[in-house]
């Protein structure tokens, strides 16, 4: 199949198909006599199995190892545990640090009503100027 073909097959751009092949994640194409790449169903099984881990959260580096496992005849189900728990950690780190910022703006609307009242001659937004002045480095 033409890269376009493969590129429909498995639901990405054509460029995503040519990007796989330059970082090494696809095997370079044959090329017919027209100097067409051309595709067979085990690229198009490799390509939705990239796509398919991208879901999964993992970057195209961590698929590159699970692929060159693959391509090992080893199995990469250990790697890819390793790199899923690594990925909930910075989910989890990542929820906190949202709900941290979440209950700041909570905190900051609770204190509109009296920033705007107080900063009433402030040209700018009262609630960014004391935000701003929180952050500052206190001499």
């Amino acid at each position: 199949m033409h890269i376009g073909q493969l590129a429909r097959t498995v639901r990405v751009n054509p460029k995503t198909v040519r990007y796989y092949e330059s970082i090494g994640l696809l095997p370079a194409a044959e090329r017919n006599a027209a100097g067409y790449r051309v595709y067979s169903e085990s690229d198009a099984d490799r390509v939705g199995f990239i796509k398919a881990a991208q879901r999964l959260g993992m970057r195209l580096d961590e698929i590159s190892e699970v692929l060159a496992l693959r391509d090992a005849d080893k199995r990469p189900c250990g790697y890819v545990r390793q790199v899923l728990h690594e990925h909930v950690g910075d989910i989890d780190e990542r929820i906190a640090e949202l709900q941290r910022m979440r209950q700041q703006l909570l905190e900051l609307d609770a204190r509109a009503d009296r920033l705007a009242t107080e900063e009433a001659d402030a040209a700018s937004c009262p609630l960014i100027d004391h935000m701003r002045r929180e952050s500052e480095p206190r001499t």
